[in-house]
Order: C-alpha cells, then structure tokens, then sequence
C-alpha cells in the first residue's frame, strides 16, 4: 500500500531513577508507558508492560546506580520484552554506562566487561545505545549498531562561564589521560590554559592514586578540575589539594557522573573545592548533598536526542557536529 506509516513514540523507564524518566517525558510531552515492574523472593526481575508497544519506535531509559547489577538486568530485561512484543525499534538510553571502566585489558586473565554489555544488549534486542560521555570513546566500538555518545561538556562549560565570568581559568585534567577533554573545554571557555596532575596508581588496588605534581600553570587561578565520573572522590580531591598547595586561588570540580560511593561526599565537601558541579546522570539522594554542590539537569538533552532519533535527524547536530 502507498504512504508513509504513522510513526509511535513510546518511552519506558526502569525503577533506577523514575524521576529522570519523567523529566525527559515531560520535556518530550509524553507520558511514560505504564508498566508492573517486581522482584520475586530470591532476586529474579519481571517485568510487563500494560500497553500494547507493536510497532513502536521504543526508549527505554535506565540509571545504572547501585546496585548497579540489579538495574542492568532489569534494563535487559525491558529490552527483552519489548523485541518480544514486536517493537519495531528499540533504543536503550544508559546515561551512565555501566562497567565503563573494564574497556580493555591491564593484564592476563581479565575482562572487558563493557564489551559483555554492548553484547548483552544487542542480544536482548536493541538496535541502538545512546549514553552521556563514555569514560573511554573506544566503548562506541563495543555495539554492532548506532551509538550515540553525547557530552555533558556544554551544559557544565556554561555553567562554569556564566558564575566565573572575569576570572583568570585553568581547565585542569585529573591525569595525563584527559588532556584532550580539558583543550575541548578550553576551547569552550575562550582559550584558557591547560594543566595536568602528574599521579601514579597501583593498578592492584583500584580507587587507590597518589598525586605527584602540577604541570601547567595554576597560580592565583581558578582552577577547573574536569573529569567524567566521580566515584570515591580519591582521585579528585587528592588534585584538589595539589592545585591548593601549588598556589590556585580557587578551584571547582566539575563531573558528568556522580556515582559518589563510599567516602565521596566527606571527601569533597572537606577538600577545599569552592564549588562541586555535576550532571543528574545519576540519582543523588537528599543525604549525599551539600551546599557546595550544584546539578544540572540532563533531562533536556536527552529528550532533545530522543525527538533527533525519533525524526531521523541528526544527534550530531546538536554538538556542532562534534559528537
């Protein structure tokens, strides 16, 4: 038959983080499919969805916060669900990817479980990822499929611009390894120089870094400290302290991901930061926050991106053709 069939955006949220869904939802101007999510006695997920998802184009949204094992299945799940009630496409947007870190091997007889996830959903049926700045780009690599790799930098750039206007900047990458980001980001910013934290780390004792030196030219500046995702907060507030005593006049931490485990928020309320910013890729509850603490909301992107791939536009686009 001739024409065009009509297109049916449907959005689905997993338990992680019921708040972000809506929030995308509401931006979206549509309501999240209503579904019976529930864990039996000894652990196993089940999830149905009460409406009838045939031929659907399909967003399925999932935090992976703690316990973060519990909420990856469930999101499989959804997305196995979903392939069986014949969703015509299924897009899984995980603004923090979870097992990031397992992207290659340091030594013999270890995984790399962020391939095992790419795997596992496009096992379970999704035809494309899209996720907020990936803690290593190669993760693109990992699915047989469209991955759209969104950055956070433009909505904390921004944000670092408008309160710190006037004031003499240093982007500050927490190791060598993110040099390329913190130029990103200075270009951002206008031109602002560049500095790195010389650190060693024993790789048999993860969250675990020393800080060695300061490369680049921090004194009397406003240092930013930029990185992906704060986990224990070692990493970063052992930097904070190192600009600190290097002569910084100031310094904020700015971070996509507040994973925030442990000892993080003693940590960084106490190490001196002026400001800590981050994106609510991630839930924050109310006893993990502090008055230094600022977060941005990630809803609006992520339903910009959702509406790009709904239409077949493009999610390049939305980053000056840089993502």
């Amino acid at each position: 038959m001739p024409g065009t069939p009509k297109k049916n955006l449907m959005l689905f949220g997993g338990r992680a983080y019921p708040e972000l869904t809506e929030q995308v939802a509401k931006h979206l101007n549509v309501s999240v499919t209503p579904q019976s999510a529930y864990d039996f006695a000894n652990g196993e997920i089940f999830v149905r969805f009460e409406e009838s998802v045939r031929g659907c184009d399909a967003f399925v949204i999932q935090s992976h916060c703690a316990p973060i094992n519990q909420w990856l299945m469930e999101q499989l799940i959804m997305v196995d669900a979903l392939k069986r009630a014949s969703a015509k496409r299924i897009t899984v947007i995980m603004p923090f990817y979870p097992y990031a870190r397992q992207d290659k091997k340091h030594r013999g007889r270890e995984p790399i479980s962020a391939r095992l996830v790419a795997d596992l959903f496009k096992t379970a049926g999704a035809d494309r990822l899209v996720a907020v700045d990936l803690h290593t780009a190669q993760i693109q690599g990992f699915f047989d499929g469209p991955v759209d790799h969104l950055w956070a930098m433009p909505l904390l750039a921004e944000h670092i611009r408008d309160k710190y206007a006037g004031q003499d900047m240093t982007i500050v990458s927490p190791d060598a390894g993110r040099t390329k980001l913190a130029e990103k980001w200075a270009d951002t910013l206008g031109g602002a120089p560049i500095a790195f934290i010389h650190k060693t780390r024993d790789p048999l004792r993860p969250n675990e870094v020393v800080a060695n030196r300061v490369v680049g030219q921090v004194r009397d500046r406003l240092c930013v400290v930029i990185d992906d995702m704060i986990d224990t907060g070692g990493t970063i507030t052992k930097a904070v302290e190192q600009l600190l005593a290097e002569g910084a006049s100031d310094v904020v931490i700015a971070a996509t991901h507040p994973v925030l485990s442990g000892p993080a928020v003693e940590r960084l309320q106490n190490c001196g930061a002026r400001e800590v910013v981050f994106t609510d890729t991630l839930p924050i509850p109310v006893e993990k926050r502090f008055d230094a603490m600022t977060v941005l909301p990630i809803a609006p992107l992520l339903a910009r991106v959702i509406q790009e791939v709904f239409e077949d536009g493009s999610v390049t686009s939305l980053f000056d053709g840089n993502a």
